[in-house]
């Protein structure tokens, strides 16, 4: 009789090495460098949403030491871009977006994260930008786990899909059945379009 094959179990293993390395490596780096990182990031956002006109942008609040993009938030609504915040209604749903202009009222959801207070005005954006816990050659990104942007992006008509990390995020890993390659990355040092 053969056994049944295993080979599963070490890639998911794997791949949660490959998130807490990656994870640790960015908790690890200078704020003030992350902070000029950011800087870079938001030149190359700006730049690209000057040149492609998106109507909507799904943005995120970061977290766990992610780029932190919020400065350039009234920036891109004063482009004339509608901007929406991700909220998890639903466990193992796609993401809603809620719309949102800098300055309206927040409330935080389960998880502490910081999102509009409002629940009538559902946007679909055009555009996503997506955080990456890392990223590979090939424009696949590792996320925390959950798949809420897998599932997002698997929703048809699918939004633009921006990553966006620091460069140390890149990273060679398995990617899953499930997995939605972004259109683009933006780090610091590039803007990797697919």
């Amino acid at each position: 009789m053969t056994q049944p094959s295993t080979s599963a179990k070490p890639a998911q293993q794997s791949r949660a090495v490959t998130r807490k390395i990656l994870l640790d490596r960015r908790r690890q780096t200078d704020a003030g460098q992350r902070q000029q990182w950011d800087t870079q990031i938001i030149e190359r956002l700006l730049e690209w949403c000057r040149q492609q006109r998106p109507a909507s942008l799904g943005v995120f609040w970061p977290i766990q030491t992610e780029p932190d993009l919020r400065h350039c938030y009234p920036q891109l609504h004063a482009l004339g871009i509608q901007l929406a915040l991700p909220v998890v209604l639903n466990k193992a749903q796609p993401l809603t977006f809620l719309q949102w202009t800098p300055g309206d009222p927040m409330c935080t959801d389960e998880h502490g994260i910081p999102v509009p207070a409002q629940r009538e005005h559902v946007v679909h954006p055009e555009a996503l930008l997506i955080p990456c816990v890392g990223f590979n050659r090939n424009n696949y990104r590792m996320g925390y786990g959950g798949g809420y942007y897998d599932r997002t992006l698997a929703v048809t008509p699918r939004p633009v899909a921006i990553g966006v990390a620091y460069s140390q995020a890149q990273s060679e890993f398995m990617t899953e059945a499930h997995d939605v390659p972004m259109d683009n990355i933006f780090t610091e040092k590039m803007n990797n379009q697919q």
